[in-house]
């Protein structure tokens, strides 16, 4: 069994808190897990690229090769789709629906989405309009890690603990809103694969 995920998205979305919670989930699982930050800066605005491997045997590299990831989860769609030459066959594009314009000449959003629709296997989460729903626009983040645990090899309810303790620090108030957020971004995607 082996998962190799690739992440984009925008300096302040949360990539990296999104790989994680995704490693600390591979490993609280008992699998093998590689997390690494390729390029990208974290700050405000700027580009972010993270991967997470996990798997049930020794991994030689933190890299996920190109045209290899199972998935690729965009926490801004036109991020996501810089970086779909990573997906693998049958790999998934599962990418929030929303953009965060931190280029010139930003293309039209509906436009980004034809281009994520293009991609087979792709799904869209309105992941900051269910980030509102259930308390906070900053659970956005939150929202894509339940959407893209559906499509990984990990115990949904050991993801929700990990989610739970990334946030326990912060009070109950935070992380009752980001354990609403994980199951919101899991419900999302099960709806979208039912129509």
């Amino acid at each position: 069994m082996k998962a190799d995920v690739v992440l984009a998205g925008v300096g302040g979305q949360g990539v990296l808190s999104v790989a994680v919670i995704l490693a600390e989930a591979g490993r609280r699982q008992g699998l093998q897990v590689k997390q690494g930050e390729v390029h990208g800066m974290s700050q405000r605005g700027g580009a972010v690229f993270a991967s997470v491997r996990l798997a049930d045997a020794p991994i030689d590299s933190d890299l996920v090769p190109r045209g290899s990831a199972d998935l690729l989860v965009g926490l801004e769609p036109l991020e996501a789709l810089r970086y779909v030459e990573f997906l693998g066959p049958g790999g998934i594009l599962v990418t929030s629906a929303d953009s965060m314009e931190n280029i010139p000449n930003y293309p039209p959003l509906e436009e980004v989405h034809r281009m994520v629709a293009l991609v087979p296997d792709s799904v869209l989460v309105e992941a900051g309009a269910l980030a509102m729903e259930v308390g906070s626009p900053r659970a956005a983040n939150v929202v894509m890690v339940g959407a893209a645990s559906v499509f990984l090899p990990l115990d949904a309810d050991l993801v929700a603990a990990c989610v739970a303790d990334a946030f326990a620090a912060k009070g109950e108030r935070v992380a009752a809103i980001n354990r609403r957020a994980f199951e919101a971004g899991r419900a999302a995607v099960a709806a979208a694969a039912a129509r």
